[in-house]
């Protein structure tokens, strides 16, 4: 990472801008710093907890996410997927068939906007990456610790790029800066959508919730290419990793190895990802989700039964 990002910032700044192409990869491997991240944040990747927590913070200024903040927000996600009565906090907001259509015109029509691929590809991650983790949202009331996570990130990635742009100029930097962080924030939220948004995943609420039954079902297996699987530091086995988050990614493979029927339970390829883009809404009655134009036509025929009942 840092001898791509240093080659292409002086490649740049000596006009050849042909070095632009080195920034996808460059995106990549923040990518991959991220999901590192992560796993300093489960206490996985190290055996000595403050290991874990120090990298953590570092790579934090990189991936442009303060480590403290984003690790007790993911912390809960952990402890409440599928859970309908604990939904949004560090997930992708999602609506049932009851509570969309009872929801006013103009309230449906702004989950439709938040719902769209461009939306969540496009812009939650720009908003995500730049804007929301520059301050403790969710957390700003929680105590004085998280307001020093985000700020001293901020920090020392604001000392970082004065350096850089003094080092190479204001445009080489941004030319690599940004692109790079929103390549890997766009490939880190498709990520992080289909781990959860598929047809066959599991929401229940009140006493029938369980965290171990909604580890498992309720989260993906990405099946991806040996190299993607590298970049992408094995997070695609979401079950196993929701199940035992302690399991450090670079023995998951392991754990898929040793139990085949795990590596075929809820399995999503990359290119059957696509098909997840338009499930929106969660059916409680075929425990499914299912995409706007299913929903609206099982209310057209629920309404016309009625009418007809009438």
């Amino acid at each position: 990472f840092l001898i791509l990002y240093g080659f292409t910032l002086a490649a740049l700044s000596a006009g050849y801008w042909i070095a632009l192409i080195l920034v996808i990869p460059i995106g990549g491997l923040v990518l991959r710093l991220f999901l590192i991240q992560h796993d300093c944040g489960h206490g996985s990747f190290f055996s000595v907890r403050a290991a874990d927590d120090w990298l953590g913070r570092c790579l934090g200024v990189v991936t442009f996410t303060p480590y403290d903040c984003w690790r007790q927000s993911h912390a809960i996600h952990h402890a409440s997927t599928g859970n309908l009565d604990a939904r949004g906090f560090g997930d992708v907001d999602t609506l049932t068939v009851r509570e969309y259509f009872a929801r006013p015109r103009w309230k449906r029509a702004l989950y439709r906007f938040y719902r769209h691929p461009l939306v969540l590809f496009g812009v939650a991650p720009t908003y995500l990456f730049l804007l929301r983790h520059r301050l403790p949202i969710g957390l700003m009331t929680a105590g004085r610790k998280y307001w020093v996570s985000a700020l001293a990130t901020n920090a020392a990635a604001a000392l970082i790029a004065l350096v850089l742009i003094r080092a190479f100029g204001l445009g080489p930097f941004l030319a690599v800066a940004l692109p790079a962080i929103l390549i890997a924030g766009s490939a880190g939220v498709w990520l992080f959508y289909v781990q959860h948004q598929f047809e066959q995943t599991s929401w229940d609420q009140g006493s029938d919730w369980s965290f171990h039954s909604s580890a498992l079902h309720g989260s993906s297996h990405l099946a991806l290419p040996p190299f993607l699987r590298w970049l992408t530091a094995n997070i695609g086995v979401h079950h196993v990793h929701h199940l035992v988050s302690r399991i450090p990614f670079y023995r998951l493979p392991e754990v898929i190895k040793d139990m085949p029927e795990l590596g075929e339970m809820n399995r999503i390829t990359a290119g059957e990802s696509w098909r997840t883009f338009a499930l929106t809404l969660w059916d409680e009655s075929t425990r499914q989700l299912v995409t706007f134009r299913a929903a609206t036509r099982q209310s057209e025929s629920m309404v016309g039964a009625a009418a007809v009942s009438r």
